[in-house]
């Protein structure tokens, strides 16, 4: 019977052969596509629950804009300036009056140590401060042309002061100083000159 059918087993074997090699091909393709999705879902969800982590973020503070100052007008800016109402002949004048009170002669005026004086005045606001008497110890060094002053008579001082406020204060900062106060009770001292401006006083005597 099996004859009669005449079954040809080599083209059923062959059938079966690429219907199976069909199936797995099928098969693989499916299997390949559920993996890759499954990776992939599994890679987003990581990246997902990777990207709501804030904990590795720092946060710069947000830098504030830089003032930068504009100038002021110069209507508006008020240079201090010290008050004083007093100059040179108030001082001679408070000078020469507490001289008299202390019993001595009032001093005379000479050109030449209005010179001294009036340089010195200068060289002292032009520096702001007081010198401690640098500039008149060595006046007769660098000053060639004023020499011949101190040569002229047989002393020559210097007495200075800061800060007073009225010429009579000025007076007393020389009255309660020992050295400053001959300028007010020596009577060896004849003649004289005072300089004064913005509460720096030169007296130069001499005698």
């Amino acid at each position: 019977m099996l004859n009669k059918l005449n079954i040809n087993w080599k083209y059923i074997a062959k059938v079966l052969l690429i219907s199976t090699a069909g199936v797995l091909s099928v098969l693989t393709l499916v299997l390949t596509y559920t993996l890759g999705f499954v990776g992939g879902y599994g890679l987003g969800q990581n990246d997902s629950e990777t990207s709501t982590d804030t904990s590795f973020l720092s946060i710069s503070p947000v830098p504030s804009p830089t003032k930068i100052p504009l100038p002021i007008p110069t209507s508006l800016v008020k240079t201090e300036k010290p008050d004083v109402s007093w100059g040179g002949p108030d001082l001679w004048e408070a000078v020469n009056t507490k001289r008299v009170q202390f019993g001595v002669n009032p001093l005379n005026t000479k050109s030449e140590l209005c010179t001294i004086a009036s340089i010195r005045l200068n060289e002292l606001l032009e520096l702001g401060k007081l010198d401690n008497h640098e500039g008149f110890s060595n006046m007769p060094e660098r000053r060639p042309d004023l020499k011949w002053i101190f040569e002229n008579y047989s002393t020559v001082a210097e007495f200075l002061a800061l800060g007073g406020k009225s010429a009579e204060e000025t007076v007393s900062l020389w009255e309660n100083s020992l050295g400053h106060k001959k300028l007010l009770d020596g009577g060896e001292y004849v003649w004289g000159c005072i300089y004064a401006q913005n509460t720096f006083a030169v007296a130069i005597t001499a005698y």
